[in-house]
């Protein structure tokens, strides 16, 4: 009778790990256009559009670099969902008896890289030759904008 009752305990234990879930987190980057080197907290994660497992909720910084496009860099905000918030997250990621998944998505528009004109860097070195001979240079305006 003893070993029958601790089989069924051993039985109900096994049910309940095998049934017990588990997060998913992940983080998928995606560029206009597509084929930018994608990088999370300064670690390259790959082509986008990529994506890549996380653990922990909080600012990352999404950084993307390609050839012709000026690089960005975006701090996105991954907040937890409400019910992965503390005490209900160790339920939910202990016990619950399915997988759950969060997923995030993080799109980015790159901008093209403004090519200037050779005539136009001509004329800025000419000027600025003139203004160190003068002992006197004076930043451009717009230079703070390009």
């Amino acid at each position: 009778m003893r070993t029958v009752a601790l089989a069924r305990i051993g039985l109900l234990l096994a049910v309940s790990c095998a049934s017990i879930g588990c997060v998913h987190r992940r983080l998928t980057i995606r560029s206009f256009p597509e084929g930018a080197v994608a990088y999370v907290d300064d670690q390259e994660i790959g082509v986008t559009p990529v994506s890549t497992p996380f653990t922990h909720y909080g600012t990352r910084t999404v950084r993307l670099e390609k050839d012709g496009f000026e690089t960005v860099e975006v701090d996105e905000r991954v907040d937890a969902p409400w019910y992965l918030t503390p005490p209900l997250d160790f339920f939910v990621e202990n016990f619950w008896p399915r997988e759950i998944r969060d997923e995030r998505v993080v799109d980015v528009e790159m901008v093209p890289l403004r090519t200037v004109p050779q005539n136009e860097v001509i004329d800025r070195a000419e000027q600025l030759r003139r203004q160190t001979q003068q002992g006197v240079i004076v930043p451009r305006a717009s230079a703070a904008g390009n």
